[in-house]
């Protein structure tokens, strides 16, 4: 904020130029970054394409059934509608301005379909919603704060989900982290605790916080509990799409896979491998040994096409189709503008 702002006067025409200046560098740097996304997604999806084995493919597809699939496609469906509730609560918090939900869902949903799978989500996912929001005039600043709201959301959905496993079925924890059943409880209090002391901190009103000089308002409590029941139930979603197509004699308690698969998240993303890929793998053949390893890798690929892939391509023809029909509206008004109508002439 300028002198002449923080003193009421009225700002001047050179800090008028300078912020239009700023804005309209913001403008064409993020439309820059948001197209060079757009074709590093496309590379990315034609070189994981050509990874794949057709063979291998084939032959997980054959171990699910159609019901598994089918299951495993609606909890995708789910848990990706869970995390479209992310923007849609917070940014009330982040604008004055109304976003209408499909905006919103279109900006969440392809920011993160796009953001699992090439990695680094703070960045990723920023640029895909700069390129939405900022058509509908949000901006730099409210999108910064909204992609850092939602990172929040996020951690907050999976130390619940996290924490009140380790408590309520510490022996279905034990299945993979080998560790007393007190210790798994203890570690669930200590998440449980953390989670508490953030509520708490937000509740008596320090909402704000400085990054480097930039200051960042927190949601309020009220804002706050229902973005943790949206990452909750969105975690427990993404768990439940791998459980379904687990084989039906691998008797895995739901409550070990939804522990074992937010460890799996965590050291995913710890990794910064894109989606966590290899390491996500490793750590859910530790957790259940109990399943077959062939098995086991086929479901895990399956979850691969179901939960990364397909949403991904869905979310690359959404952006393009937006582009088309954004471009193919701004030819119309230049028609009409110069009087070249379809029935013209």
């Amino acid at each position: 904020m300028n002198d002449s702002l923080s003193t009421g006067t009225p700002p001047t025409a050179l800090d008028t130029q300078t912020r239009l200046r700023r804005a309209r560098i913001f403008k064409i740097g993020g439309t820059i970054a948001s197209l060079a996304l757009f074709v590093v997604s496309l590379v990315v999806l034609y070189y994981v394409m050509g990874k794949l084995d057709a063979n291998e493919v084939k032959a997980a597809f054959s171990r699910a059934s159609w019901q598994q699939i089918g299951l495993a496609l609606f909890f995708t469906a789910l848990s990706y509608l869970m995390l479209t509730g992310y923007d849609w609560v917070a940014l009330p918090g982040v604008t004055a301005q109304k976003v209408r939900y499909r905006v919103a869902a279109l900006a969440s949903f392809t920011s993160y379909a796009v953001s699992f799978t090439l990695g680094f989500p703070l960045l990723t996912a920023a640029t895909v919603r700069y390129w939405i929001y900022s058509s509908v005039g949000l901006g730099a600043k409210a999108i910064a704060s909204l992609t850092l709201i939602a990172g929040i959301t996020f951690w907050l959905g999976m130390g619940v989900v996290l924490g009140a496993v380790m408590i309520a079925a510490p022996s279905a924890a034990a299945t993979f982290t080998r560790l007393p059943v007190s210790m798994n409880v203890l570690i669930g209090a200590a998440v449980c605790a953390a989670v508490g002391f953030y509520l708490l901190i937000v509740k008596r009103g320090n909402r704000r916080l400085a990054i480097q000089g930039w200051q960042l308002r927190l949601p309020s409590i009220r804002v706050t509990v229902r973005q943790m029941a949206l990452g909750a139930a969105d975690v427990s979603a993404g768990a439940a799409v791998l459980f379904v197509l687990l084989p039906a004699d691998a008797q895995v308690p739901f409550a070990t896979m939804l522990a074992a698969y937010v460890f799996a998240c965590l050291l995913g993303i710890a990794s910064h491998a894109p989606g966590g890929i290899g390491v996500f793998e490793a750590t859910m053949l530790l957790a259940l040994p109990g399943v077959p390893t062939e098995a086991l890798l086929g479901a895990l690929l399956v979850y691969r096409l179901c939960y990364y892939l397909v949403p991904f391509i869905t979310a690359l023809v959404l952006l393009g189709t937006r582009e088309i029909m954004i471009r193919a509206g701004m030819l119309r008004r230049q028609l009409a503008d110069n009087g070249e109508g379809p029935l013209h002439g």
